[in-house]
């Protein structure tokens, strides 16, 4: 009889560190300028990526020192991942927050770490950095309603 995956039977409290970090599926979703009409609660993404993000690996590039170095960089923990409302619908930690399941593209049941950029679901890698951009700009960066 095969065990069950921890994502199945462990809550995202009761995960290891390790366990926790390898819920990411790499889209960069979390990384990129999120837009919100505060009058509509309408989201819209951008393609306007955080200074750390490394658009071609989807990763941080200083993940363990981002907090310091980004003082607006969310720090996602099992207690607010069900109320980050802005994360997309996709992601691991929001979908297992809210007693989902995960998607069969993601990393973790697929096998494949480029699973998630078959899917359509990872950021395009021809991102702007953020410091390459005005605030002011923003709106005109506006890649998709979420």
């Amino acid at each position: 009889m095969s065990q069950k995956p921890f994502w199945q039977t462990k809550t995202l409290s009761q995960m290891s560190s390790e366990e926790w970090e390898s819920l990411c599926d790499g889209c960069g979703r979390c990384c990129i300028y999120i837009l919100h009409n505060e009058e509509t609660g309408d989201v819209f993404e951008t393609d306007v990526g955080c200074k750390l993000f490394d658009p071609k690996t989807r990763r941080c590039r200083d993940y363990k020192n981002r907090s310091a170095r980004v003082p607006d960089c969310v720090r996602l923990t099992p207690q607010n991942a069900k109320s980050l409302h802005w994360l997309p619908e996709t992601c691991a930690y929001r979908r297992l927050a809210n007693g989902k399941k995960l998607k069969k593209w993601h990393p973790l049941i697929s096998g494949d770490p480029n699973s998630v950029v078959a899917a359509g679901i990872a950021v395009s890698p021809h991102l702007i950095s953020e410091n390459d951009i005005d605030d002011n700009l923003l709106e005109s960066r506006i890649t998709k309603e979420r």
